[in-house]
């Protein structure tokens, strides 16, 4: 049977999954790599430890294989920049994650320009940190001698896919997809290319930037030096759209969220994009032919990260997967609230200096609570964007999930019971994975289509309500009501 090789680069972990053309994963690799914060509101990466452990998880991978792959396809972290010298491959600085805020007070300054308009008109998009341009423009600032070698072309800048596919290839390819250039702010949805009043805006030479291709492409060929093998790199997409097309969602009107260290919720709305009038995101699904699918997306900035903090930060839990029995054994009756706007809410708030807080502690108040409350809140935020998807018109059904997370069958009950939607988790959870791979297999001729790649999907569970509609209220009205007091623009 055909294989492909995917690589999924994520925000806290490189993995590489062999999988077959019939949607099972054969093999795997995983390898975390280190985050950095070095002041409030910052988060890079060494983008040398990023490729250094996906590079380690595939040859892992490839090592093990019975058969030399057909294709590799990626999938990765979105909106997250690279800047490196055309000539050695090095960055000449940490990559900023789509996490970091450092550029609050910038988009500030834009918005009080009136640039929104523009930019919503042209991108989809809202003026917040969380977008590449301006990251891409502190990076040429705020690094000796970036600009002018920029401005020289001595320099090229991308999302990791690019930096990726450029050591992949031994440099030989600069090239990026559709639904990972949507996400830069510089890139126009009705052009589906590079728009220069944007680069002239947000000051950053086009010589910078990656060329622009369909998601199933020839994006050229491993080297050797890379991974020990030529391995025709055929898809890529980023890591939310990627999911989209995981779980089969295909047809305008399907969603699906995915939950890992942040949540997104992504609705197809088929092959002309809708503008929001709830302050989600207009974008790129995917693009095939050069003609492009489009979507609404909200982002929820921490939801497994929310986890990993009582973890890691307040030290109450030792494994993640502790809380779902926790979460089962917390107080009928506490009324604890997180709202973990640790980097500031996204949709539909977008409040970038938000900072998170929990209300309604007691006494009796411990880890079990913490960790329903946890566990609670990205169920609330999932049902944020939801009301704000169906005020836009989307007609929802149910809810399709994927991601950390939905192993944790008490959340993906509350997730249910919060939404007051079915939500179905897929057998194969591996979607991000599964749709850099569908995306390659199309390429490589595995698949005669997309649809043919999605016929796959099934089913493992599917949770329904279990509340009453008058809990569900309250438990919304207390939520909103502690989101309220955590807002500060």
């Amino acid at each position: 049977m055909p294989t492909i090789l995917a690589l999924d680069q994520g925000t806290t972990s490189s993995r590489a999954l062999l999988i077959g053309a019939d949607g099972r994963v054969l093999d795997s690799a995983q390898e975390e790599f280190p985050q950095r914060y070095p002041r409030d509101g910052w988060v890079e990466h060494d983008p040398e430890a990023i490729w250094d452990s996906q590079v380690r998880t595939a040859r892992a991978v490839l090592e093990r294989a019975e058969e030399t792959p057909a294709a590799l396809g990626i999938t990765n972290q979105r909106e997250t920049v690279v800047v490196w010298d055309r000539k050695t491959g090095a960055p000449i600085a940490p990559a900023i994650v789509w996490q970091d805020r450092r550029t609050a007070l910038e988009c500030r300054r834009l918005r009080e320009a009136g640039h929104d308009a523009l930019i919503a008109e042209r991108t989809g998009l809202l003026i917040d940190p969380y977008f590449s341009a301006t990251k891409l423009a502190w990076l040429l600032d705020h690094t000796e001698g970036a600009r002018a070698r920029a401005e020289a072309g001595e320099l090229a800048a991308g999302t990791i896919d690019s930096f990726l596919l450029w050591r992949l290839t031994g440099g030989a390819v600069h090239a990026t997809d559709a639904t990972n250039a949507c996400r830069t702010s510089l890139f126009g949805l009705d052009a589906q290319d590079w728009d220069d009043e944007l680069l002239d805006l947000f000051r950053v030479p086009r010589a910078l930037l990656p060329d622009v291709r369909d998601c199933a492409s020839d994006f050229g060929t491993t080297t050797r030096e890379a991974l020990g093998v030529g391995l025709p790199v055929g898809g890529i997409a980023g890591d939310q759209q990627a999911a989209l097309i995981g779980q089969a969602c295909l047809a305008p009107g399907m969603i699906k969220s995915t939950y890992g260290t942040g949540c997104f919720v992504v609705l197809n709305t088929g092959g002309s994009p809708v503008r929001s009038g709830h302050r989600l995101l207009t974008t790129v699904a995917y693009r095939l032919g050069g003609k492009p699918t489009f979507a609404v997306e909200g982002s929820i900035f921490v939801a497994g990260a929310a986890v990993q903090w009582l973890r890691d930060g307040l030290g109450v839990l030792d494994h993640a997967a502790e809380t779902e029995a926790l979460a089962a054994q917390a107080k009928a009756d506490s009324r604890v609230v997180m709202v973990p706007a640790f980097t500031g809410l996204g949709a539909p708030h977008w409040d970038a200096e938000a900072r998170g807080a929990i209300f309604g502690l007691t006494r009796d108040t411990g880890p079990a609570e913490l960790a329903r409350a946890a566990l609670d809140a990205v169920a609330h935020q999932t049902d944020d964007l939801v009301a704000a998807m169906r005020a836009d018109g989307g007609v929802i059904e149910s809810l399709r999930i994927d991601g950390g997370m939905v192993a944790n069958d008490w959340f993906c009950q509350d997730l249910s019971d919060v939404t007051g939607l079915p939500t179905e988790r897929p057998v194969m959870t591996e979607t991000t994975a599964m749709g850099a791979a569908m995306l390659a297999g199309v390429q490589a001729g595995l698949f005669a289509s997309l649809d043919e790649a999605a016929s796959l999907w099934r089913a493992e569970k599917r949770f329904e309500p279990k509340i009453a509609a008058h809990a569900r209220k309250a438990r919304r009205a207390r939520w909103q009501d502690a989101v309220r007091r955590t807002l500060v623009s």
